[in-house]
């Protein structure tokens, strides 16, 4: 995984989540089509990084809910 990957993985997150405003990793992953794991927090990471995404824990505390950031 190169850079590159990481950012149009990231474009592919960013696109996931401004269909459907909140998802958990899993469904990010099968949203976006990403192969693995380290694919989807990489490109969260990128977001993240960027401040275009909100983090908060599900209600029973077992799944992290991403958002986008609003403007």
């Amino acid at each position: 995984m190169n850079t590159e990957t990481i950012g149009l993985n990231a474009g592919l997150v960013w696109a996931a989540l401004n269909e459907a405003q909140t998802l958990d990793t899993k469904q990010i992953k099968k949203m976006a089509k990403l192969k693995n794991e380290k694919e989807v927090y990489a490109a969260l990471g990128w977001l993240a990084r960027e401040g275009k995404l909100v983090f908060e824990p599900s209600e029973d505390g077992k799944e992290l809910l991403v958002s986008l950031a609003q403007d």
